[in-house]
């Protein structure tokens, strides 16, 4: 079973987003030491906890950083952008580093309702044109646009052998199926939707159709994950992410909280019950539960990979998690 990482760049209280995005590039170059199977980066905006707003930029240096480890977007948030522009960019960032870029693409807004219009000049996203534009996407990158499409003779450019690998995100049964009729590689968002994603992978490879750049249906379930040394310390350092999911369900913006600033909070019981209730869709423990429930996930889902998302009050406890992971899991 393949292991890969999710990154989104958190923003520790008191420490600040330059820290953060330093933090991104240290932890890649650790992953690829560690042997992990490729890195990904996730675009949100207007978010006091989460660092990047623009993955494709941070993607340039990550390749430049790491030797053999994949690295790509989990996701580029394609309605708010040009299917043409975005096959330019990639296709850039295959020239720079062959056969290890991942085009992971979603159609979330990422931020608010606001936010997501000012993102996009203006203008709310149009997610009803999300197939349209997946498919335009994976045309422009393989070279399968019909004649008569506006766009089949624009130059895609730099003209280079090999394409990106692109995946379609998404935590529904709608993303499978669109993932499953055009021919793409699909990853499942556990930690958004921790309900019927199982229902939906083994759907996707059941009606998948072949393509001319994926020959095979491909799955990757993503789930969030903190390694502790013991399942005692996982549960310490997962009052960080509980704290961060109640502000969240509050509309409260502020940074990831420390360890310490969890542990001063007072839940009321309905605080208490909200965040346990969130607690289906992460994996907290000890090394050997980590590794018992991620492989009981993957035959779940039926899955060819599993990708980690870990968030912790500190950035040290979070590199350690994902070393005491991948030791348990070989």
């Amino acid at each position: 079973m393949r292991l890969s990482i999710l990154d989104q760049s958190p923003v520790i209280s008191g420490l600040g987003a330059r820290r953060a995005i330093e933090e991104t590039i240290a932890l890649a170059r650790r992953a690829d030491e560690l042997g992990y199977h490729r890195y990904w980066l996730a675009e949100h905006h207007a978010i006091a906890a989460l660092a990047d707003p623009c993955p494709e930029v941070l993607l340039a240096r990550l390749g430049a950083e790491t030797k053999r480890i994949r690295v790509g977007t989990g996701g580029v948030l394609l309605p708010y952008y040009s299917p043409f522009r975005t096959a330019e960019a990639f296709r850039m960032l295959e020239a720079l580093y062959p056969g290890r870029i991942d085009l992971g693409i979603g159609r979330a807004p990422g931020g608010d309702a606001r936010t997501a219009q000012a993102v996009n000049g203006g203008r709310f996203p149009e997610s009803d044109r999300f197939p349209e534009q997946v498919w335009e996407l994976v045309g422009h990158l393989d070279g399968t646009l019909p004649a008569d499409h506006p766009f089949k003779r624009v130059r895609l450019q730099p003209e280079v052998s090999g394409a990106p690998q692109v995946w379609l995100l998404g935590s529904s049964d709608f993303s499978g199926a669109l993932a499953a009729q055009l021919g793409v590689r699909f990853a499942f968002a556990h930690f958004i939707n921790a309900r019927g994603g199982d229902e939906v992978c083994l759907s996707y490879k059941k009606d998948f159709r072949p393509s001319a750049s994926c020959s095979e249906a491909e799955t990757i379930v993503c789930t969030f994950l903190i390694c502790g040394e013991d399942d005692a310390e996982a549960e310490r350092l997962a009052g960080s992410i509980d704290l961060r999911r109640l502000h969240m369900a509050l509309n409260i913006d502020s940074p990831v909280p420390t360890a310490e600033e969890a542990a001063r909070h007072a839940y009321t019981p309905e605080e208490r019950q909200y965040v346990t209730g969130q607690r289906a869709r992460a994996i907290i423990g000890g090394p050997q539960k980590c590794r018992r429930e991620l492989e009981e996930m993957a035959a779940r889902y039926g899955a060819d990979e599993v990708m980690v998302l870990t968030i912790t009050g500190d950035y040290d406890s979070r590199r350690r998690s994902y070393e005491r992971l991948i030791e348990a899991m070989n």
